[in-house]
């Protein structure tokens, strides 16, 4: 979906997958490659300006490292923190930008969160709450796997970045579980990793709390927590991916909900300001979209669109936050979520 939509941009777009599928007549360029293959991705990117891997977290950071090789800029969807610092340090000597982290969570509502931190004169809070469900739930879990089930296992199982009263600390994946109501919707949210992106180290020292929690239906964290630790699966993690995909394959009728809030002063006052939004699927090109994937290619694309349109930086590493939500959703891709 993200081609389709950067070739709707206006960019020239090539598609490599080891296997591209048959029988697909794709507006774009196609071609077969192997990302294990140095020499062979080497000679691809070569031919590009930039490169976006929609590929799972753990191949990102060698197409990251070709890209830095060829100066040519580098974006991805991962919410993976270790993949991110790698990416981080290879920006300390880019000729390209290097933007990982341009999906949802993190991503959007990285960008979200930093306009309503802007809006107070003193900040005291922001949290971040996101979930992908189906809206028809079934079974006592009340999910399906409508993304990447190796991205699912990383957050529920690695530890997460958390202001904490002004300290920077790391804290435990599905714990500090809370009530949320969206639109009479009932939901829990539970702590999980990667979501926050850069923003505990830039705003260290002035934001003194910042999390980042998932959202599900009740009940969901404590199958999650049995599941993973008192049955042992998060030592068999590609095991425990293929049993809950088979019991929870994707559908088509899902929804996003985003809830972002933050608190502090502003003009002398206490306040909250909040974004709240339950995104479902819309049509695209003809085509039925679902919410986690229009949410996310859109999210990408549109920053992509602005780093052409020189509305951020050409070179080095670009945080989320970095990124004015105002200019992003007068974007063709960003618009989608000024709704």
């Amino acid at each position: 979906m993200t081609a389709e939509l950067l070739v709707d941009a206006g960019f020239a777009v090539t598609g490599y997958d080891l296997a591209p599928q048959g029988g697909l007549k794709p507006r774009y360029r196609t071609a077969s490659l192997d990302v294990s293959d140095d020499a062979a991705l080497s000679a691809a990117l070569g031919q590009a300006d930039a490169v976006l891997s929609c590929l799972p977290f753990f191949l990102n950071t060698g197409i990251a490292r070709i890209a830095h090789g060829l100066g040519i800029h580098y974006f991805d969807l991962t919410e993976d923190v270790p993949t991110t610092k790698a990416i981080l340090e290879l920006a300390q000597t880019s000729k390209g930008l290097m933007a990982p982290q341009c999906g949802l969570a993190p991503g959007f509502v990285g960008i979200v969160a930093a306009d309503l931190i802007a809006q107070f004169d003193l900040c005291r809070s922001c949290k971040l709450r996101v979930g992908a469900l189906p809206q028809h739930p079934t079974g006592l879990m009340g999910y399906s796997f409508n993304w990447s089930p190796e991205g699912v296992v990383n957050e529920y199982l690695n530890d997460c970045e958390v202001l904490e009263n002004g300290e920077h600390k790391w804290v435990s994946p599905m714990e500090w579980i809370e009530k949320i109501v969206i639109g009479g919707v009932e939901l829990e949210a539970f702590t999980t990793s990667g979501g926050l992106g850069t923003m505990c180290e830039t705003y260290l020292g002035k934001v003194p709390n910042i999390d980042y929690k998932t959202m599900r239906y009740p009940g969901h964290v404590e199958l999650m927590n049995f599941f993973f630790h008192e049955l042992l699966m998060r030592d068999r993690k590609s095991e425990a991916g293929e049993i809950l995909v088979n019991a929870k394959p994707p559908v088509e009728e899902d929804v996003v909900y985003i809830h972002v809030s933050a608190e502090g002063t502003a003009d002398g006052a206490l306040a909250r300001r909040e974004f709240v939004r339950a995104l479902k699927p819309v049509e695209i090109a003809g085509k039925s979209r679902t919410a986690i994937a229009w949410t996310t290619a859109s999210s990408v694309v549109a920053v992509i669109e602005m780093v052409r349109d020189g509305k951020l930086p050409a070179q080095g590493f670009l945080k989320q936050e970095d990124i004015p939500l105002g200019t992003f959703l007068t974007t063709q891709n960003g618009a989608r979520y000024a709704g």
